[in-house]
């Protein structure tokens, strides 16, 4: 079963330095993500499982929390306590929480926005 968490309970785990991970393609990632979330997109999860902590939640976000399901299940298949976030990135920004989004042309992170 896969467990899936709100956009409050993400936000408390985010603020507490919970594993974050976003399963977007890199172009969705770039345009704006949560900080600190590791992009690992979803067509290489399943070989990146070994990545993951096993002692510790993993937060899986996407853009609306489709993908996320997904992949949070995989992950929880490997024995990884994976939550997927309910509503992905769009509901996060939509509530005010900053994004990072990396420049176009010189490939840097421009920083963190509300």
């Amino acid at each position: 079963m896969v467990r899936e968490v709100d956009m409050r309970a993400f936000a408390a785990a985010h603020r507490d330095g919970g594993v974050v991970v976003d399963v977007r393609e890199p172009h969705e990632y770039e345009s704006g993500h949560v900080p600190g979330a590791t992009l690992m997109p979803m067509a290489a999860v399943r070989a990146r499982l070994r990545e993951l902590p096993r002692s510790r939640p993993v937060y899986v976000i996407c853009a609306s929390g489709n993908r996320s399901l997904i992949a949070a299940s995989w992950m929880a298949a490997a024995g990884i306590e994976a939550w997927s976030v309910a509503d992905g990135t769009s509901a996060w920004a939509a509530a005010g929480g900053p994004l990072v989004i990396h420049a176009a042309r010189s490939g840097q992170e421009s920083g963190a926005r509300r």
